[in-house]
């Protein structure tokens, strides 16, 4: 349950900031606290124990993550539309009238897309695509729902 009431708080602001919510895998977790314990210092020289896990690389082991039939576009110009997108992934079985992309409340793009593929797998192959451009920006591709994507869809029909 804290769970889920966590995740209602993904792109919310703290502070001046926004901040985004993931879920993941508990040794994903472990490995980030480990990690921030190791960057505060608190480990010094005399600790005889087992060193603590390395620094984990946040998503970059993409092959490791759940997949979806639903892909996340963060980085998009701002001025992409769907034409685009579908270009984008002209190699990749994909349903045009299931790519959604996001605006605020005030009709603005946020830079961010969810695509919807023929199949987990074809979502998985089109991860090929992670970090390519659309115009000068480049886009990172992520793993997605259909919760997270429906979210999005009713935050800018708002």
């Amino acid at each position: 349950m804290q769970v889920e009431f966590a995740l209602q708080r993904d792109r919310q602001s703290m502070g001046r900031r926004y901040v985004e919510v993931f879920r993941c895998k508990r040794q994903d977790y472990y490995n980030a606290v480990a990690a921030e314990i190791n960057y505060e210092g608190i480990y010094d020289n005399d600790y005889h124990g087992s060193p603590p896990p390395a620094r984990s690389k946040r998503f970059s082991d993409k092959d490791q993550l759940e997949y979806t039939e639903i892909l996340k576009m963060r980085g998009l110009p701002f001025s992409v539309k769907k034409p685009e997108i579908v270009e984008f992934f002209q190699d990749f079985k994909l349903i045009e009238e299931r790519i959604h992309v996001a605006c605020r409340p005030d009709g603005k793009a946020t830079g961010e897309a969810y695509v919807e593929f023929a199949s987990a797998e074809e979502a998985k192959r089109a991860m090929g695509k992670d970090k390519m451009t659309i115009g000068s920006r480049y886009v990172e591709l992520f793993p997605s729902t259909p919760d997270e994507a429906r979210r999005a869809e009713s935050r800018s029909r708002q």
